[in-house]
């Protein structure tokens, strides 16, 4: 969420932010309703004052004629006032929709474009590595490697369905244990967060209301799965002020994620890429409210992600998202996408974005400053490794000709053993 005054003031930013986006919305209607809103609010609140004044004078009349008039005259007042507020309580769901709806206002770095092909390449590590064979698919690998049993995932949870077995479920734990304590090591706190939340930390982190129908709901309680260790971590602060010297706090989140990936239809429907259920190690920062810092440390959140895959050494690049492709709440992206060899491309494993105070605006995260003023905090977040996705990578770049899999060197203490055989 933006702020209003900074929207009333600059209409043409906000126009040209939401072209630039592709979302459809209008600020003028905003701003007209935002005029009526707090011109209602005035009123009303001239009205309140009048019938305290007014309450207060009756109390102290003893001639009754007189009580009797300001009595009516009291009766106006509250007439008056229940119609003002009446007025006002219309307005004002209408009036924070629409503010909901503003988008935020992209980077003048991001690139413009409608589609994920349109993203602009920023670097790439080493080259893949040529192949004397043709190169299986993972879903090939999962299964003459006995590592995965999607048959039977569906049987159980449906389309997208997943049961990880031997050594994927040894490579997945080995992932996470290697993330985490790299990144502890660099100095971030680690948590586990909850896979549940209420809705107004979806509505916080910009998730909602526009991305309803790809979160899952309990039926019985009014919670939700949350997609990433985003949503519950920023609501770890909701409501509260912090002091400056402890920022930027830095956070490495492991959590369950789950998506209905609703709209995603025909697309990735085999393997592991695509999935309902899956499990993430996030990195999240609060920062102070500094463009200039918020772009450093968006700069160190990728470079954290890259060493993870430079560590596993796979081939990666990293990409700026077109503005077409940010979502509401993002000022910049960079996506990491790691090569997939059967494919022959690359394919989006992290996401590096950061927001402003455009997150914690709404969920009311401030800090006291050197000079004892409030301001609302700065995010930022990126995947630090998400599984099973990256072990579509891993199996097929380190694929052998014979049908083994070695194990990345980094990982094979976890594992007990240098390469996977059928």
């Amino acid at each position: 969420m933006l702020d209003i005054k900074f929207i009333r003031e600059n209409p043409d930013i906000i126009k040209e932010a939401a072209r630039k986006k592709r979302v459809d919305f209008n600020v003028s209607k905003l701003i007209d309703l935002d005029k009526k809103r707090r011109e209602s609010l005035t009123e009303v609140e001239k009205l309140r004052s009048l019938q305290n004044k007014a309450s207060d004078t009756v109390a102290h009349i003893d001639d009754e004629t007189k009580k009797k008039a300001a009595i009516e005259d009291l009766r106006e007042i509250k007439e008056k006032l229940t119609k003002k507020e009446t007025e006002l309580k219309k307005i004002a769901p209408e009036w924070e929709k629409l503010m909901y709806d503003v988008p935020n206002i992209p980077d003048l770095s991001v690139p413009e474009g409608a589609t994920d092909e349109e993203n602009t390449e920023v670097r790439k590590s080493t080259e893949p590595k040529p192949f004397d064979f043709t190169p299986k698919t993972h879903v090939d690998l999962l299964e003459s490697l006995n590592l995965a049993d999607l048959e039977r995932g569906t049987k159980v949870s449906g389309f997208r369905g997943y049961f990880l077995k031997n050594e994927a479920s040894l490579l997945s734990l080995a992932l996470w244990q290697f993330t985490m304590a790299h990144m502890t090591k660099k100095g971030y706190e680690p948590i586990f967060t909850p896979a549940l939340v209420r809705e107004e930390n979806l509505i916080g982190t910009g998730h909602f209301p526009q991305a309803r129908e790809d979160v899952y709901k309990l039926a019985d309680d009014n919670l939700y799965l949350a997609a990433t260790a985003e949503v519950p971590l920023m609501g770890y602060y909701r409501d509260e002020i912090l002091e400056e010297n402890i920022l930027p706090k830095k956070f490495i989140a492991f959590s369950p994620c789950y998506r209905r990936e609703a709209g995603s239809h025909g697309k990735d429907t085999k393997g592991i890429y695509r999935l309902h259920e899956f499990f993430k190690a996030e990195q999240l920062i609060f920062a102070p409210n500094n463009h200039e810092q918020s772009v450093e440390l968006h700069e160190e959140l990728t470079k954290n992600a890259e060493e993870v895959l430079q560590t596993l050494e796979l081939p990666y690049r990293v990409v700026t998202v077109v503005a077409g492709q940010l979502g509401r709440a993002h000022v910049k992206t960079y996506d990491l996408e790691v090569w997939i060899p059967s494919e022959k491309r690359y394919r989006e494993s992290h996401s590096s974005s950061y927001y402003h105070d455009f997150q914690t605006r709404r969920l009311n995260i401030r800090y006291r400053d050197k000079n004892g003023e409030t301001r609302f905090c700065h995010s930022l977040n990126n995947t630090a490794i998400a599984t099973p996705r990256i072990l579509i990578s891993i199996l097929e770049n380190y694929q052998q000709k014979d049908g083994s899999v070695r194990i990345p060197s980094v990982l094979q203490e976890y594992i007990g053993k240098d390469t996977i055989r059928p």
